[in-house]
């Protein structure tokens, strides 16, 4: 697991975003924070373990926020802060912000949260994470074809 933190304005002030990306690129947990701290990063890694279990590896900058929770959290896992090993997340972040740069701004905390959330699991899509839309044959289609197979199931 990749995690990072990157930042966005929200109604004219930062928020951190925080973000963990597996080793296949599929985006795990989005979380936004109006601070970068230990609860923040406490409360990031709390549901994103919830949902996706514990990694044997976690791979970081050298944010100390981020070292003493999965220190606490995790302490079986590696934990990796090589240079250039968190560029999977640090990619992510700029698909990110290219997305949200044309955008008139967001509002709100909630409307942030929402649009990056809305944003991962866009991108989880379009890699084939899920299996909706695989029945379709070029990459445009498959987000449609999902969004059709959705439809039905709701």
């Amino acid at each position: 697991m990749v995690v990072d933190e990157t930042y966005v304005k929200v109604a004219g002030k930062w928020r951190y975003v925080y973000r963990a990306v597996d080793e296949h690129d599929q985006v795990i947990d989005v979380y936004v924070s109006r601070r970068r701290d230990l609860v923040s990063a406490r409360t990031f890694f709390r549901t994103a373990l919830d949902a996706h279990g514990e990694p044997t590896e976690v791979i970081t900058d050298l944010a100390q926020a981020l070292e003493t929770v999965i220190e606490e959290l995790i302490p079986d896992a590696f934990h990796n802060t090589e240079q250039y090993a968190n560029n999977r997340v640090e990619c992510d972040h700029g698909r990110l912000k290219a997305r949200l740069r044309p955008m008139r701004g967001l509002k709100t905390d909630r409307t942030a949260s929402v649009v990056i959330r809305g944003h991962a699991f866009i991108q989880n899509l379009r890699r084939g994470h899920y299996e909706l839309g695989n029945e379709a044959g070029h990459q445009h289609l498959r987000v449609a074809a999902a969004f059709d197979e959705l439809i039905e199931t709701i």
